[in-house]
């Protein structure tokens, strides 16, 4: 599909956008899957997530790996970026963060099937993964694994 009109409502591609102050401000946009109706997975990597601990305002740091099989929608990558970003200046504890961030891409694209592996960094000694999935992958579509080692400290 090369028709240019799927891009036509899109609001930050292509220009100066402002960093939201919150994910509730963020906006994540869509656009249509040209390839509706060949499953694929779509893999998105953020090695340098941050958020901040709820209680004592003090950075959290994540590697998180978002894996999605679309069905009609794509997320925007730079919507996504923005939206990844806004968790900055957010506190919440990593459980929330990570299962928060799928829930808002499986409202916005309803996704035949989407995981997130949450890879924390140790908070008082102790690394925290968080793992969400929407249910068994689809049959036929390869899903590799995300291959972030657990964290082994200086060793």
């Amino acid at each position: 599909m090369t028709d240019k009109s799927i891009y036509e409502n899109l609001t930050q591609l292509g220009g100066q956008t402002e960093q939201p102050q919150s994910p509730e401000e963020a906006v994540l946009e869509k656009v249509p899957n040209p390839q509706e109706g060949t499953d694929y997975m779509v893999r998105f990597t953020a090695p340098e997530f941050t958020s901040l601990c709820p209680i004592t305002g003090q950075p959290d740091f994540a590697h998180l790996m978002i894996d999605y099989v679309p069905d009609k929608w794509l997320v925007e990558s730079k919507s996504l970026k923005l939206f990844l970003v806004s968790f900055r200046n957010h506190g919440a504890f990593h459980e929330d963060c990570t299962v928060s961030i799928a829930k808002r891409l499986v409202d916005l694209l309803e996704p035949k099937w989407l995981r997130i592996g949450g890879y924390w960094y140790p908070r008082g000694g102790i690394p925290i993964d968080v793992f969400y999935q929407t249910g068994p992958v689809p049959d036929g579509v390869w899903i590799p694994e995300q291959g972030v080692a657990p964290y082994r400290g200086r060793g």
